[in-house]
């Protein structure tokens, strides 16, 4: 008896398998042209049809795309009946309602004072009941905190998105404890710049911030270690665009400046260097090989640095490149 309870158990795995094995075949038939065995493939309202010859492989698939047809974004827009995507540059991603400061009707026309009124309770007590507890009530006040200094700083979407992140993941792992919640919010800021390639210096990021430039760097250096945030030496030549842009400076001196940087990183100057301050003399230099006349307090204000690290850059670049 025991036999043919361990023979039935055999007979029932290898028929999985077999089944399993008769699935994949499926999938790989499935992908191919049984007329031309061209894998390309595509699905097109509701039918699966080869690209090269035309063979219609399944006029039977659910089609799960909308059944309305736009042809630009406008027309998407209009007809789409969906909200706004999901978001982590707010408490509650983006889930809940939010009632519109205007006081107008669905028709744009103005509504009675009444009605008003009720508008602004219900405005009120909507922002009320938003938060939970006091730890949405603070999530919500450093997403709120770094969307305003983002913007002063002018980074793009995609870094308050990742600085969001960060953010959730050093509550997650309790770094918030002992700590202000603006130095936190700015650290993960900071490191989102970093990570997303779009270098802001601390001097820049402490200007929009209500915390000082040491407590933000002792704070970035902690979250960036607990998390494990792997942050790569910032290449000084992402800077030369911003501040040539702000000197007035041309294209020639902008491939000239990187064409310093380059040379100077490859006999190692670039090492335990501050790669603002090298950038900044970076600029200097090429615009005095291109007879683009600007001072080293110009080039020093911009970059905010001091004049002598100018200076001493400077000198460094200009005997990399073989000039005395």
């Amino acid at each position: 008896m025991r036999l043919d309870i361990c023979h039935i158990r055999v007979d029932h795995s290898i028929r999985e398998q077999e089944e399993e094995q008769t699935e994949q075949e499926g999938e790989v038939t499935a992908t191919q042209c049984p007329e031309c065995e061209s894998t390309d493939v595509i699905t097109d309202q509701g039918e699966r049809l080869c690209q090269d010859c035309g063979l219609v492989l399944d006029d039977d698939q659910i089609d799960r795309g909308p059944e309305w047809r736009a042809f630009n974004s406008s027309e998407r827009d209009q007809k789409s009946r969906v909200g706004a995507p999901t978001t982590q540059t707010m408490h509650d991603k983006g889930l809940t309602t939010q009632i519109d400061w205007k006081d107008q009707d669905a028709y744009g026309r103005s509504i009675s004072s009444k009605k008003r009124s009720q508008m602004h309770r219900l405005r009120k007590w909507q922002e009320r009941i938003r938060t939970k507890d006091a730890g949405e009530r603070n999530l919500q006040f450093a997403l709120s905190e770094m969307d305003r200094m983002a913007s002063a700083l002018g980074v793009p979407r995609s870094v308050r998105e990742v600085a969001s992140v960060i953010y959730r993941r050093a509550l997650n792992e309790d770094l918030i404890r002992g700590r202000s919640i603006e130095g936190v919010a700015t650290a993960c800021l900071y490191a989102a710049c970093r990570k997303e390639g779009i270098p802001r210096s601390l001097e820049e990021v402490a200007e929009v911030s209500r915390v000082g430039k040491k407590e933000i760097g002792r704070t970035y250096r902690y979250v960036a270690q607990e998390l494990s945030l792997e942050m790569e030496p910032v290449d000084p030549k992402q800077y030369v665009p911003r501040f040539a842009s702000e000197l007035g400076a041309s294209e020639e001196t902008i491939t000239k400046a990187n064409e310093i940087i380059d040379i100077s990183a490859e006999q190692g100057l670039l090492s335990g260097k501050s790669p603002i301050g090298f950038a900044a003399a970076a600029i200097y230099a090429a615009g005095l090989l291109c007879n683009e006349k600007m001072t080293q307090r110009e080039v020093a204000d911009v970059a905010q640095v001091t004049e002598v690290t100018i200076r001493n850059r400077y000198q460094e670049q200009i005997e990399a490149m073989g000039f005395e």
